[in-house]
């Protein structure tokens, strides 16, 4: 961690704390996921690792590295400077049907891309949509700690996910089948 130097602290959650951070040698921002090492350094960590490093499309937070501290696992990746899509419409209390479907066919082409990859996201929200923070903000998937990929894990059977976007198949406790999130027609193949 010696290369950055911290700005602010953007948030924390169960997993952590998220901070802003300047390269000192590039002056790029990043956004860092703190985790404290031990028994929270778990398999959804290690599967938000591998499955957000293998994603490189324009709608998904870039992953750039993972580095230990002693006390802290760091998880380096793109900072979006528009903050979350949920906060954009709470503020603009709501959109117009341009302005929607600008947003939601970036949402769609990150989320084709990630089946296409064989990948679930598993808590997709708004509040995991973040917004790049250019004048055409450009719409970043961001939090992979619940995804999960049909090439190196089982099929999605456990209830994750935040409780007023879960759906219904995984309310019922029922094993999901993982080829439901497949693409039908990806432009990725």
């Amino acid at each position: 961690m010696e290369r950055y130097e911290i700005v602010k602290e953007l948030g924390s959650g169960n997993f952590g704390v998220a901070k802003l951070v300047c390269d000192k040698n590039t002056k790029e921002l990043f956004a860092v996921k703190f985790i404290e090492r031990g028994q929270k350094i778990d398999e959804h960590v290690q599967r938000e690792i591998m499955n957000h490093r293998s994603l490189k499309h324009p709608n998904i937070v870039r992953f750039k590295e993972v580095l230990l501290t002693p006390t802290h696992l760091a998880i380096v990746m793109e900072y979006a400077a528009g903050g979350e899509l949920f906060a954009r419409i709470c503020n603009a209390g709501r959109f117009n049907e341009d302005e929607a479907r600008f947003f939601f066919q970036q949402l769609i082409s990150g989320v084709s891309y990630c089946h296409f990859m064989q990948i679930c996201h598993r808590d997709l929200k708004l509040e995991n949509t973040l917004l790049d923070g250019s004048a055409a903000p450009r719409v970043k998937i961001c939090d992979f700690g619940y995804s999960k990929s049909s090439v190196f894990h089982s099929q999605p059977k456990s209830t994750v996910g935040t409780p007023a976007y879960v759906a219904p198949e995984v309310l019922t406790r029922k094993e999901y089948d993982g080829e439901m999130f497949g693409p039908v027609e990806s432009p990725y193949m």
